[in-house]
């Protein structure tokens, strides 16, 4: 009987965990790059138990989101003309170095911008140094080919028309790495669109992918599915509620038997 209590309890709070996921992925519908999770679930504890005749039948005592599974399908591309907009047509993933934790990560969100650093003097009496950089907008780095800093002219945006007839913001050469991983399952998701590798992804390779400027990649939220999701999750947990509900008041009636 308290298994059966414990399995329920256990069913509404890992519904509990599938809802943020969906909640997740609808709240980002508008967030470029962004890729929706589905939350993956596998048995809590596993064993047998003897059924008619002898046989061996399986018992489980519920079930766990095991991990996030990121849907890295492409969803469709906004053109926004602007020079420092940029999205992957194909695999791929843009890589971004942080410089205060020496954190690489990788996103699909090509809203970068340029920012200046300042550079430690030469020499003695020298006058500190500034270099413009590609970043994205929270001051990581964007990373080249090369895996190298992308050094930008201060003047790039006021030099390029952001007409968008105009196809010379089509035609500047600035080499933004693409990179990939042999196995994108497992990649742990740090925030929104930035994801970090894990030991399972295997090695990192140039990807494939052909970066696009003046061009953002869309959410690829499907917000029907995400409805459909959070419709079954609210039964489920409800389900689980009312297992829970009628375990107690099983319980409680053969308490009462014992007096």
């Amino acid at each position: 009987m308290n298994m059966s209590f414990y399995s329920a309890a256990v069913g509404a709070i890992e519904q509990q965990k599938r809802l943020n996921v969906v909640s997740n992925n609808i709240s980002n519908v508008n967030t470029y790059g962004f890729r929706a999770g589905k939350a993956a679930f596998g048995e809590l504890m596993n064993r047998n138990v003897e059924g008619i005749n002898g046989e061996r039948l399986p018992k489980g005592t519920g079930t766990r989101v095991i991990q996030t599974t990121p849907n890295f399908n492409s969803a469709g591309y906004k053109d926004t003309g602007w020079p420092l907009d940029f999205a992957i047509e194909g695999d791929g993933f843009f890589a971004l170095y942080d410089l205060a934790t020496e954190e690489v990560s990788f996103t699909r969100d090509g809203t970068f911008a340029m920012r200046r650093f300042e550079l430690p003097a030469e020499g003695e009496g020298e006058e500190p140094g500034e270099v413009w950089r590609l970043t994205d907008n929270q001051g990581r780095c964007v990373l080249n080919s090369e895996g190298n800093f992308i050094v930008m002219d201060p003047d790039y945006v006021r030099q390029n028309s952001l007409d968008p007839d105009d196809q010379n913001i089509r035609q500047q050469d600035l080499d933004i790495g693409v990179f990939d991983y042999v196995v994108r399952e497992g990649m742990q998701h740090l925030d929104k669109t930035r994801f970090q590798p894990t030991e399972q992804n295997g090695q990192l390779y140039q990807g494939t992918g052909r970066v696009k400027q003046g061009v953002l990649e869309l959410s690829n939220t499907d917000l029907a599915n995400e409805f459909i999701k959070m419709i079954e999750s609210q039964r489920a947990y409800g389900i689980s509620l009312r297992m829970m509900t009628t375990t107690d008041e099983i319980e409680t009636t053969i308490n009462s038997l014992r007096g």
